[in-house]
């Protein structure tokens, strides 16, 4: 974990001291969107999920930027390993790097990008209880999308997002393996600064 956190102050801190009197360099994103997961957690068919995310972006290069942030994503399952009527959530960091770059000579911008999470998978029962917790571990993610300007600094962004997260989720003193895999569809808006 603490490699993991060294590697993302570090990665913010150069990203700083580049961008003294830089424009347009840094932007805030907020998105929010569906989740379909692509196979069980565990033994449990997940419902259809909703989650969000923010992050900072740097464009160091004109159309490459770092990217980091935090996000969180819910799914239901009737019956699980953890009992019935269980929410596993899943929330944590994301970094990596964004290449972002127009159609042709149209204002529109096409956006890809691939990166890491740094999670971890709750369970939660009916009354809101904490019955399993993973460690935060690594796990892997990219995006396609597009920009969409409204006006000189802000955009609309909507993307599609596959995400591979695997963890063993400690409850009752025994530990399950799972693989929490899924794609999610969302927008977003973004702000230049």
């Amino acid at each position: 974990m603490k490699p993991v956190l060294i590697g993302v102050i570090s990665l913010v801190i150069v990203c700083i001291s580049l961008s003294v009197g830089a424009q347009d360099r840094w932007s805030l994103a907020i998105g929010s969107g569906a989740a379909f997961a692509t196979q069980d957690l565990g033994d449990a068919d997940l419902d259809t999920g909703f989650g969000f995310e923010g992050t900072v972006v740097y464009r160091f290069m004109p159309h490459l930027a770092a990217y980091a942030g935090w996000g969180w994503s819910q799914f239901s399952a009737d019956q699980s390993f953890a009992g019935t009527d269980v929410d596993f959530e899943e929330s944590g960091y994301t970094f990596g790097l964004q290449f972002i770059h127009p159609f042709g000579t149209s204002k529109i911008d096409y956006l890809i990008r691939a990166g890491g999470v740094f999670n971890h998978i709750e369970a939660e029962n009916t009354e809101g209880d904490i019955v399993g917790d993973s460690e935060h571990g690594l796990g892997w993610q990219i995006d396609a999308g597009l920009a969409i300007p409204l006006g000189s600094r802000w955009q609309v962004t909507p993307g599609v997002r596959y995400r591979a997260l695997s963890s063993d989720i400690d409850m009752d003193d025994a530990e399950t393996a799972v693989d929490l895999t899924y794609l999610s569809a969302g927008v977003g808006v973004s702000w230049s600064f």
